[in-house]
């Protein structure tokens, strides 16, 4: 006898959205089958329309613990990701202290996190000035790449480093380098304001297309893979393309928010919607659509980046830069991507699939056979407003309440077994070498 079998007429494999029946046993899928098939399974459950998705894989997620646990930690970002269908996440190596950038760090986090998780939890590791000596070990430790900065981090313990120092992070270990990518000599400082302009005229479109050069320069010299974060100014996207014609191993991500939020609406003060890069006008929204679409960038990610309100200064020069959202990525990407014509397939394979191909987790983010049983019944008619008291995240703070979304979670299992909330049954993920 299986364990469960999940029927859906709207499930989302690798053929697109039909029926079928998903046959489940010892936390993998076994088989995916007609919808009517027969089957001796423990446990039949039939969503009807409700769509069945592979769970989500957030491969960009601070969940700040240990060091700044008041911000966010393991047990309210995994309740969080699961509420918002994610089942695997990967978190960054920067905000907890100390910070990921030698295996003693690493072993501290994942002894924070033991016991606490409620979805998959991998580990990046940090590059930063002065640790390339220790990457090698953490590398060996299973951390799926390293991350770094070229500009100021916002946290002291985790510094910027120069292309001379990335470059020689690259040439110590194979591995997928992350890099926050805006160069701080194209970063104005701002006087203390309240308008979004101010601050978005501070971080011009230019700081961010000279660093993903820099980055892209740096690992083809160094014959590394790159992968540019939270990419926000279309205007780069040129730099990317050529690039990869010319053999260069570079991919990015983009945001829910730099898809769907205008820098043009953005209220005075409201340090909610402050992250770095910045959120960016509606017409480079649309050209960051079309490269979602060709697919010359990669994936989206939610950047869950919380902090306590009171960093959310209304000041836009002191405010802390980080958008909380790992709750609400899939039906806001869901709601603005069926008005511009896509599918939920789409909408699963940015999420889903192509980030977790990205760190190699080939048994995630899919609905296959030899896959984790991570799944995700997601009735995509249904209809809400952001409340953020509603949201598992640890501080209520959101650029996304009181906004009307279209698309509810309303199961996630981990392996097989619903995610209540309750019983924490995540495991950690370790990089597996293909």
């Amino acid at each position: 006898m299986d364990d469960l079998v999940v029927r859906s007429r709207r499930a989302i494999t690798a053929a697109g959205e039909s029926p079928a029946a998903v046959v489940v046993s010892g936390g993998r899928i076994v088989a995916v089958r007609q919808y009517d098939a027969e089957a001796d399974a423990g446990e039949d459950v039939d969503l009807g329309d409700t769509a069945l998705l592979p769970g989500l894989v957030d491969t960009h997620v601070h969940v700040n613990e240990p060091g700044r646990t008041e911000w966010e930690g393991f047990a309210s970002a995994t309740r969080a990701a699961a509420a918002g269908g994610v089942t695997s996440i990967v978190d960054m190596p920067l905000n907890s202290r100390p910070p990921t950038v030698d295996l003693a760090a690493l072993r501290i986090k994942q002894q924070a996190a033991n016991g606490q998780i409620h979805v998959d939890v991998g580990f990046w590791g940090g590059a930063v000035p002065g640790n390339s000596g220790r990457l090698r070990e953490l590398h060996d430790a299973g951390v799926f790449g390293f991350k770094s900065f070229l500009a100021d981090s916002g946290v002291p313990e985790f510094p910027p480093v120069t292309p001379a120092e990335l470059a020689e992070a690259m040439r110590t270990v194979d591995a997928q380098f992350i890099v926050h990518a805006e160069d701080p000599d194209h970063l104005h400082a701002h006087a203390p304001s309240r308008s979004y302009a101010d601050f978005l005229a501070s971080r011009p479109p230019d700081a961010e297309r000279s660093a993903i050069a820099t980055a892209i320069e740096t690992a083809r010299r160094a014959g590394a893979r790159v992968h540019i974060l939270h990419l926000s100014a279309a205007d780069s996207l040129a730099l990317i393309a050529a690039a990869r014609l010319a053999g260069v191993r570079v991919t990015a991500e983009t945001c829910p928010h730099y898809l769907t939020l205008d820098s043009a609406a953005v209220p005075d003060g409201a340090s909610e919607f402050k992250c770095c890069p910045p959120i960016r006008d509606a017409a480079n929204a649309d050209r960051l659509w079309a490269a979602l679409a060709e697919g010359l960038i990669t994936c989206v990610v939610s950047d869950h980046s919380p902090c306590t309100p009171e960093l959310k200064k209304p000041d836009f020069a002191a405010a802390w830069g980080g958008i909380a959202s790992i709750q609400l990525g899939l039906p806001v990407m869901w709601t603005a991507a069926r008005e511009r014509g896509h599918t939920l397939a789409d909408v699963a394979d940015w999420m889903a699939r192509r980030p977790a191909d990205l760190v190699g987790l080939y048994a995630k983010g899919r609905i296959a056979v030899g896959a984790d049983a991570d799944l995700v019944a997601f009735d995509p008619e249904a209809t809400f407003v952001v409340d953020p008291l509603k949201l598992h995240h640890k501080n209520p703070v959101t650029p996304y309440a009181g906004k009307a979304l279209a698309g509810v979670v309303t199961t996630t299992w981990l392996r097989g077994r619903p995610v209540t909330g309750d019983v924490p049954r995540g495991r950690f993920l370790i990089r597996e070498d293909t």
